[in-house]
């Protein structure tokens, strides 16, 4: 009796046990991945860097399906050729995260869903190469061809350095000298750097101004509607903002075109949400008076790009730097550009100008870029600073670009006007003393001769 109710409990136990459906498959593949896995032996081998890109590709996904439904091959590049043998520009361009797909196409571009082992390559005396469908759906077209030379194992361009270096129930990996990359990818890297694509601008200078009236010399053509102004920013500033600040105008501005006091103080809040660049946004609000000057410029139709130091580079600044009259003014007036630059476009330039010389608010000054460790460097010697922290806020007017340094033009022999506008003194006490002398001199018995 008690063996029946133990054979009965037995029953029970294994039909619960028992899926309802067993003909059925698991919905969720990755159930069927276990640590002898051919996937976890990748992410856990040698292959690091092949391994780092599949995680930041989000391929792990995609992957455990694939080894769920077929016995796949891998084709793993030894860790130099995608470490120092990549082309870094090539590498920069895999890493963008708007480039995630091409990344993803070109990883699932050496792996193909069939288990092909030492034993199974394509024999010398074959000329043919055996041609392989790989992993990538967009590179359907083109395939991976197997064959041999001279006794080495060739897969499409790369050799064979290490076969059967990892072998599981599921899979198998060999590894290869060289990264393999399908035509696909190669061709939206080259859209990419080609020149039409490119947005890399080459700064020209100001229009040529009449010093007497700060007015153009030649009458421009109308400019349309949301168009930069044909004036010069210079001659468009306040003659001193921390004497005589101009007032914001209302929203639209004077024309109507844009709101540039509600875009400074987006980017100005932006900057204090970011972290790390409150010293400058408390240097545009309170110290003085460039948020509003900044705002009345981009209201009228001119674009500016803010090279932000960060807080520890403006912790550097000195008493004595900070404490003359209009002098922080001076000093972000200098990391204002009167150009629409954002890292890319910089850094474009950089790479196909070398040095480049920006205008700057702070006349008659430039500030000299040029590229420096894969990035862009501003200034010369040690007052340079580096691009740190892109594009922090870009809305086609402003554009805030974090440097790790506070610029300062170089040294000049002659002192600099301290403000870009420099007002004439009247003289009319001294032509008055020259006209009375020329009328003494012409008549003695004229009344204009008691000037005298």
């Amino acid at each position: 009796m008690d063996s029946q109710i133990y054979g009965v409990l037995l029953l029970l136990t294994l039909a619960s046990a028992l899926p309802e459906n067993p003909s059925s498959k698991p919905s969720n593949s990755t159930a069927q991945i276990n640590s002898n896995s051919v996937l976890v032996a990748l992410l856990d081998s040698h292959y690091t860097e092949l391994s780092e890109l599949v995680e930041k590709a989000l391929l792990l996904q995609t992957l455990e399906e694939a080894v769920a439904k077929h016995n796949i091959t891998i084709f793993a590049p030894r860790n130099e050729a995608l470490e120092r043998d990549l082309d870094p520009e090539f590498k920069r361009f895999l890493l963008e995260p708007g480039n995630l797909k091409s990344l993803q196409n070109l990883l699932l571009f050496h792996m193909i869903p069939t288990r092909i082992e030492s034993t199974q390559w394509p024999a010398e005396a074959n000329s043919k190469p055996v041609h392989h469908t790989s992993l990538c759906r967009e590179a359907t077209s083109e395939k991976i061809p197997l064959r041999a030379n001279k006794g080495d194992k060739i897969v499409s361009t790369a050799k064979v350095i290490k076969s059967d270096d990892i072998v599981r129930p599921d899979g198998i990996i060999h590894g290869i000298e060289r990264l393999l990359i399908p035509k696909s990818v190669q061709q939206d890297f080259n859209a990419r750097r080609s020149l039409r694509a490119t947005s890399a601008v080459l700064p020209e200078g100001a229009p040529e101004v009449d010093p007497r009236t700060h007015r153009l010399k030649k009458a421009a053509p109308p400019v349309p509607i949301g168009g930069a102004p044909a004036l010069p920013i210079f001659d468009a500033m306040a003659p001193g903002p921390s004497l005589a600040p101009a007032p914001a105008p209302g929203p639209g501005g004077p024309h109507h075109h844009f709101d540039g006091e509600s875009q400074v103080k987006d980017f100005i809040q932006t900057l204090l949400h970011y972290g790390g660049y409150n010293e400058l946004a408390d240097i545009l609000v309170n110290l003085t008076s460039l948020a509003t000057e900044m705002g009345r410029l981009v209201s009228e139709g001119y674009v500016l790009t803010v090279l932000a130091p960060n807080d520890e580079a403006m912790a550097k600044l000195t008493t004595d730097q900070l404490s003359e009259q209009g002098a922080p003014e001076q000093i972000m007036y200098y990391h204002l550009i009167p150009e629409y630059q954002t890292e890319e476009s910089m850094y474009n330039s950089v790479r196909r100008f070398g040095k480049v010389n920006y205008d700057t608010l702070r006349l008659p000054h430039k500030v000299v870029a040029e590229e420096a460790d894969g990035s862009v460097k501003f200034g010369q010697g040690e007052g340079s600073a580096y691009l740190f922290d892109p594009d922090i806020y870009t809305d086609g007017r402003i554009s805030v670009q974090g440097i790790d340094g506070v610029l300062f033009p170089a040294e000049e022999t002659t002192s600099a006007p301290l403000f870009a506008k420099i007002v004439s003194k009247p003289r009319r006490g001294k032509l008055l003393e020259v006209t009375c002398r020329m009328l003494g001199a012409v008549g003695q018995d004229s009344h204009f001769s008691s000037c005298h």
